[in-house]
């Protein structure tokens, strides 16, 4: 290769890790939290540099430190999926689910924003946009809420033109029916009503409650059950109403949980996270199986990093502005996508993903 056409190496990885606070304590049908920690990937060549991160803790940061960040260093970076594919390789023996599938979503993120970058293109210019924005569902409504804190949350998405919205259950399912009726009224009837369960049902209970949801028009179960049980996913979504969508995946590692899923035919909706299920990288494998499948996707918290590949991918259906988030990612980064009409829309005279660390403001909640 002549060095007209040499591309530059990935020459160094750093990886750093922050622990923010809730705003408020925080639970949904099976856990409670009060922080969240991000950790983030800066990847550099060529005198540019690539951001993507993660939400997880401390040891997956010790991960990407420790093992990935060497197996890509030296690497080719206009080549992103090859650096993917050599991260997969290594982490053979350590399980592909959890920490590892999330340390390499973080370092696929950051490689893609770096080629984007190198090329000085968006990265939905490099992907190639099929679409302006990405529309947006507002999530939060946590189960350790009061009422008038759930009605408030939802309520203000509503004011600020997000056309659905999306609340916890499953803490408690007499409760939860009275706290969708509260939540119905806090939004009005034409705003679209969704819940999510984190696999707090069992499979009887869960269509139950399907049916006294759909008395306040919810169009939208997540996780009734556990994702685990693909045969009870595919009963609820079976006997739930007509109008009501099933959806699952945010806890999706590799490819084949969510070729099994959706040949199981478990969802109405199959939903990925990209800073969980690979990166960019996997997640445009996860698109092209769904439209395979005639399936629409989701994409699963993580708005700013989603953002501009969800304006990229056919069969995308939405993207979760989740509360904590959109909170950390507005603590930590310049360039955030724009929010206009219900939709995330990238910032296309930014090169990559847009985004710039907030350096001052991030070292407040370094480790």
């Amino acid at each position: 290769m002549t060095s007209a056409h040499r591309t530059p190496a990935i020459d160094t990885v750093r990886v750093s890790h922050y622990t923010i606070p809730t705003d408020f304590p925080e639970s949904d049908g099976t856990l409670k939290w009060d922080k969240t920690t991000l950790v983030l990937v800066e990847a550099s060549a060529g005198g540019k540099c690539g951001v993507g991160y993660t939400y997880a803790d401390e040891p997956t940061a010790a991960l990407i430190h420790d093992l990935l960040g060497k197996v890509v260093t030296g690497m080719d970076a206009m080549s992103p999926p090859a650096a993917y594919e050599a991260m997969w390789h290594r982490i053979r023996n350590l399980g592909r689910p959890g920490i590892c599938s999330m340390a390499i979503s973080a370092v696929d993120c950051a490689l893609w924003d770096l080629k984007a970058r190198l090329l000085n293109l968006p990265l939905a210019t490099l992907l190639g946009q099929v679409r302006e924005g990405a529309p947006i569902y507002g999530s939060g409504g946590f189960t350790s809420y009061s009422d008038r804190q759930l009605a408030d949350q939802l309520a203000g998405w509503a004011e600020q033109g997000i056309g659905s919205v999306k609340m916890k259950v499953g803490r408690d399912a007499d409760r939860d029916v009275q706290r969708v009726s509260v939540a119905r009224d806090a939004i009005g009837p034409r705003v679209e009503l969704f819940v999510d369960a984190n696999g707090a049902y069992s499979r009887k209970q869960a269509i139950d409650q399907a049916e006294l949801f759909s008395e306040y028009d919810v169009r939208w179960f997540e996780e009734p059950v556990s994702s685990d049980d693909l045969d009870g996913l595919r009963l609820i979504r079976d006997r739930a109403p007509a109008p009501m969508q099933i959806a699952a995946g945010e806890y999706g590692y590799d490819i084949f949980y969510f070729h099994r899923m959706l040949n199981a035919g478990a969802v109405d909706v199959q939903q990925a996270d990209i800073s969980r299920c690979g990166g960019i990288t996997a997640f445009m494998q996860v698109a092209a199986l769904c439209q395979a499948h005639n399936v629409p996707l989701s994409g699963h918290t993580a708005p700013a990093l989603h953002t501009a590949v969800a304006c990229c991918v056919p069969m995308f259906m939405n993207l979760e502005y989740f509360h904590d988030h959109v909170r950390v990612e507005r603590i930590f980064f310049d360039g955030l996508p724009r929010l206009i009409d219900g939709q995330l829309r990238p910032d296309l005279s930014r090169p990559g993903n847009g985004l710039e660390l907030k350096r001052v403001d991030a070292q407040r909640f370094a480790a």
